[in-house]
């Protein structure tokens, strides 16, 4: 292993959009996503939209899950009533990876202030997988994608399946 401790990890990734309101023709963030790992020579195994609940966010995850070892959930994440993302997501966390949303909130500052503190971004381990929990807006995708998760998930998962 490099001093790194970085592998050849074959990488598969799933993402999972919430929301009551997207459709697959307006899903920008989940393009984003798609078209970011794309770019990155990643495939896409699946790509999903899910209302905000949470039985529902949960049976997506459990079957990304399946397929991937990368799932991105975006939206969903925030405090509004029908923000249930965490509280779907977070009990299948076997590990969580706390300082993913400790930068992903540090990189945000930049662009939304004090507002920052309004995400509940998270991301965990299941199982040698890793499970990434972001907001929905384009611009917070962008970052959590491009800054922090392709640059990150060989490494990431290198350490989840020791």
């Amino acid at each position: 292993m490099s001093r790194e401790h970085r592998e050849t990890v074959s990488i598969k990734t799933a993402v999972i959009t919430v929301s009551t309101t997207r459709t697959e023709k307006t899903d920008l963030s989940g393009k984003i996503i798609t078209e970011a790992f794309e770019q990155a020579g990643i495939p896409i195994v699946s790509a999903v939209i899910v209302k905000d609940d949470i039985s529902d966010i949960r049976s997506a995850v459990l079957s990304a899950l399946d397929q991937a070892n990368c799932i991105v959930v975006n939206g969903g994440t925030g405090l509004t009533h029908d923000d249930c993302t965490i509280e779907a997501v977070s009990p299948l966390f076997i590990k969580t990876m706390d300082g993913f949303g400790e930068l992903f909130r540090q990189k945000s500052y930049a662009q939304v202030g004090n507002a920052v503190i309004l995400s509940r971004a998270a991301a965990g381990i299941n199982k040698g997988r890793v499970i990434f929990c972001i907001p929905g807006s384009p611009k917070a995708v962008k970052l959590a994608t491009e800054e922090i998760i392709i640059p990150e998930i060989t490494h990431i998962l290198t350490h989840a399946n020791q």
